[in-house]
């Protein structure tokens, strides 16, 4: 199975592809389901050994012509993991992909047999299915092709509170459009694979200097915008409603990500797998080779 059928299977749904219309407009729209695989290595398996085996993945997806395409990232911070997040734009089209996989039988063979040899490297795997939360999100960034990071932070809102969190977000929301015009944020709601309550808040960067500033200077324009009272009243909401929170940062991947078509052409230098192409390149020497050996 590939990222998008490992994902999928794990919640036992039954599924059959995604149009070609569906997918092109997936690097450039903002999802409204977003599948998160996560992989954890085993310790010393991450790095270059991992993005060996994920490779497989991308040269039977890009042998294929797949219409359906991932985002690959690494984790800076907590344990050593690789996500995998996949853009859908329903559950009718997360449905059809997956059942289009299960019917391309090399395409599956392909897959299934990279499972195997990735499965080696890893310490366990886990899946979610979020949904977009378009009311809680500020300018949320859909073409990524120029970013590099990511921070991912997750909540987790005590039962019978999601009022107590709504008013937080909208809060923190009014903020930042108002005194800091270049923040943006899209917000998740997981639905499947996680408990109840668990909110995603997903911010790229093209670089880490972003955060060094939004640190040094958007926190102070967003306190000043909150003012004396709002922050009072945001922690009274944030102590009533939130039950715990994690921030964590990943690095882009290009050689683990089957990216789409229209970020390789906005940023091809980045995007364009180094180990894809260096493979590439070695079966073009062969072939060559082996030209030149029948000559007379």
């Amino acid at each position: 199975m590939n990222k998008i059928g490992r994902c999928l299977t794990g919640f036992a749904i039954a599924f059959a592809c995604a149009t070609a219309a569906q997918a092109q407009s997936e690097g450039t729209s903002v999802p409204k389901v977003l599948t998160i695989l996560r992989e954890y290595t085993k310790p010393g398996k991450a790095g270059q050994a991992h993005e060996k085996m994920e490779a497989a993945f991308v040269q039977a997806m890009s042998k294929a012509k797949w219409p359906t395409h991932y985002l690959a990232l690494t984790s800076l911070s907590g344990k050593q993991r690789a996500l995998f997040m996949t853009r859908y734009a329903s559950f009718e089209a997360y449905e059809k992909d997956a059942a289009a996989v299960d019917k391309n039988a090399m395409l599956t063979t392909a897959l299934e047999r990279a499972s195997v040899n990735d499965g080696e490297l890893l310490e366990s795997e886990d899946a979610g299915v979020f949904v977009y939360e378009e009311d809680m999100s500020l300018r949320p960034r859909p073409d990524l092709s120029h970013m590099r990071f990511m921070e991912i932070s997750s909540y987790h809102v005590r039962p019978g509170h999601n009022h107590d969190w709504s008013e937080a977000v909208k809060l923190v929301k009014a903020a930042y459009e108002k005194g800091v015009p270049d923040a943006h944020w899209g917000m998740y709601r997981e639905v499947y694979g996680g408990d109840g309550g668990t909110y995603i808040v997903l911010s790229a960067h093209e670089n880490l200097a972003q955060i060094d500033r939004g640190l040094l200077e958007d926190d102070k324009k967003f306190g000043d915008a909150m003012g004396e009272d709002g922050m009072k009243r945001l922690s009274e909401l944030v102590a009533a409603g939130v039950e715990s929170s994690q921030h964590q940062l990943f690095a882009f991947s290009p050689s683990m990500s089957y990216i789409y078509d229209e970020w390789i052409k906005s940023d091809p230098d980045y995007w364009k797998p180094k180990m894809v192409t260096s493979m590439a390149k070695v079966a073009e020497d062969k072939k060559v080779k082996d030209v030149a050996e029948k000559k007379p």
